[in-house]
């Protein structure tokens, strides 16, 4: 069914379908002036006075046959309605709001990937180490050093009976780190088997086992550095235990 709606700003009339209506919720778009209105508020009723139409030169384009009225001898009063121009996208005001609310989620989703990696954000651009600590302060988070233990090795290792004393045996290793940043110090698994290869005894040893009580705070802090190695030493008292072998490797706990 034909309808018709008038621009409430310049007056000019245009014949609509309700389904062009319904596709914008009745927001339309005068062909004449530009501006924005609700076509369903501003429908009109056709009554056996002719309604009076002025068609828009601009739109032209989109009507051939008002191209060829105007130059056959001008606009009529009669003539049919002028084109509306539907529209294709919402109002600016909620452009502006999707716009927006776009923008809050990209801050999100970068916000959530700064803190799942932080730690190597951090050891790869220094600089932002001062920004991420200040981010986690409210969160309760730390800017942790990276742990990547399939960047890190155990170059020699060695157990040894300790001369000086019965059933003490001394751990030798080098830890080295083959990543291009400094790393946290890993743990180690020690673990003392038997003549069958058998586990007798296992420990677990923490970095404050291995590193020196000197510089054991500093060691901490700033973690094992790039393409850097840590010879370790430790005492293991084995007088109650019959091992022979040993297995070693790092890990980090979680």
């Amino acid at each position: 069914m034909s309808l018709i709606t008038r621009c409430p700003a310049c007056g000019t009339a245009f014949r609509v379908q309700t389904s062009q209506l319904a596709a914008h919720a009745g927001t339309v778009r005068c062909g004449k002036c530009g501006g924005v209105f609700n076509g369903v508020a501003a429908l009109v009723e056709e009554s056996d006075e002719r309604l009076a139409f002025e068609p828009s030169p601009q739109l032209a384009l989109f009507d051939p046959g008002r191209r060829s009225a105007q130059s056959a001898g001008g606009p009529s009063r009669n003539a049919p309605p002028s084109t509306l121009d539907f529209l294709a996208e919402p109002p600016a005001p909620r452009r502006w709001l999707w716009a927006t609310a776009a923008l809050i989620a990209a801050l999100a989703m970068g916000l959530q990937v700064a803190y799942r990696f932080r730690a190597e954000l951090a050891a790869w651009y220094p600089e932002t180490r001062g920004t991420l600590r200040a981010l986690c302060q409210p969160l309760g988070c730390e800017v942790p050093l990276p742990r990547r233990p399939e960047l890190m090795s155990i170059d020699s290792s060695e157990l040894q009976a300790d001369s000086r004393r019965e059933g003490l045996i001394v751990l030798n290793a080098v830890i080295r780190n083959r990543a291009r940043f400094p790393q946290e110090y890993p743990a180690l698994e020690l673990t003392l088997t038997d003549e069958g290869d058998r586990p007798v005894v296992r420990r677990v040893l923490v970095p404050r086992d291995y590193l020196e009580p000197p510089r054991r705070e500093d060691l901490l802090i700033h973690g094992i550095a790039p393409g850097g190695d840590t010879p370790l030493r430790v005492f293991l008292d084995t007088s109650r235990t019959p091992a022979v072998g040993y297995r070693l490797y790092l890990f980090y706990p979680l």
